[in-house]
């Protein structure tokens, strides 16, 4: 989970004027700040919410930064309520996860988050709506938004005769689509596959995976969407993912994941507010869906998006030749060609068993 927090941090300074030493404390009466990023998916069965809130103190902000109690709350109460519907509501629980980037100046790689889970319930419901209420310093300070379910994304790659086609004649590459055919109540829509294959030494072998990320669009709500997978692209993606090892005495391919995520509308307001400035204006607008009762303030996103994963399978079963995951022609490429074909790939399936590039 990639997770935004707000910093804010002053550092006291002191000056010396005509033999007169004067003390002047820049940090002043500080602002308390609640930062709140929460993304619900229909997909998943867990859902975390990070609340933080933002720190201020003497020293160095970077030596400040580095212990976890100045970044949380020691108090917060914190639901999920279900508008419509069953009208379930869900206490949030924190947990401890052990998945923060070490390469950030905050503390890590631990960090605290909020959960609720739907486990042996009913998942989210994508006609309800959801609200977020967290309390903090005893009630004090209040934070709330609501947000709707994004539903109906459909692809044509969730078609069982579905095959991605990367290559024609020998050495020559052609691009294949992943046809986004309704982005449903989406706003922004992202789309990636993850190539799938084993490295075999003997009969032990390891699964691989290389990710490739297809893009990321602007989408009206309703319509449809197309991204492009570059044939070129895709055999140098696996060769890049390969291990360098000696002893292996095989590659086959496993399987093609394709990965469709849409974004809700405030998920896409927040996004584009906090891209980076293209022009040489300092001041940016900010943007949040959430709002606070009390003194301070709140910086963050409550939102939603749906994911939708399709796996296309390279081979199923002999009864089942029809299903795989690249076509013949593009299996052959990854066999012989010039960017994959010294790496010992070969193809099991039951309609290549005669050609010379089959696997023994």
């Amino acid at each position: 989970m990639k997770v935004l927090l707000g910093i804010m941090s002053l550092v006291a300074l002191s000056f010396m004027f005509n033999s007169c030493e004067e003390n002047v404390s820049l940090i002043g009466d500080f602002e308390e700040t609640v930062v709140v990023y929460g993304i619900l998916d229909q997909a998943d069965s867990v859902h975390y919410i990070k609340i933080n809130r933002a720190f201020i103190g003497p020293g160095n902000s970077y030596d400040l930064a580095q212990i976890p109690d100045s970044s949380y709350f020691t108090d917060v109460v914190a639901t999920v309520t279900e508008v419509g519907g069953a009208g379930r509501v869900w206490t949030l629980v924190d947990t401890l996860v052990d998945n923060k980037d070490p390469n950030g100046v905050f503390f890590s790689p631990t960090q605290k988050l909020y959960y609720f889970h739907t486990i042996n319930q009913a998942g989210l419901n994508p006609s309800a709506k959801y609200r977020l209420d967290i309390s903090v310093k005893g009630g004090a300070i209040k934070v709330q938004a609501e947000t709707e379910i994004v539903t109906g994304i459909t692809s044509t790659a969730s078609s069982q005769n579905f095959s991605f086609k990367f290559a024609d004649d020998p050495g020559s590459y052609v691009s294949s689509a992943v046809n986004v055919s309704n982005v449903g109540n989406s706003y922004v829509v992202n789309a990636a596959l993850d190539i799938n294959f084993y490295e075999y030494e003997g009969t032990a072998y390891n699964l691989k995976t290389a990710k490739w990320s297809l893009g990321e669009a602007d989408v009206v709500p309703q319509s449809s969407k197309a991204f492009s997978a570059s044939g070129n692209s895709f055999y140098t993606l696996i060769k890049s993912n390969i291990t360098q090892n000696s002893a292996i005495t095989k590659r086959t391919l496993k399987s093609l994941t394709v990965r469709i995520t849409g974004g809700a509308e405030e998920l896409y307001n927040y996004m584009t507010v906090n891209k980076p400035s293209s022009t040489l204006a300092q001041s940016k607008p900010t943007y949040t869906n959430l709002s606070i009762i009390g003194e301070g303030r709140v910086l963050g996103i409550f939102s939603s998006r749906q994911t939708v994963t399709f796996e296309k399978p390279f081979y199923v079963s002999a009864q089942q030749a029809y299903i795989r995951a690249i076509d013949k022609k593009s299996t052959r490429e990854l066999c012989t060609g010039p960017i994959t074909g010294t790496y010992l790939f070969c193809s099991p399936h039951p309609g290549d068993l005669t050609e010379p590039w089959a696997c023994q």
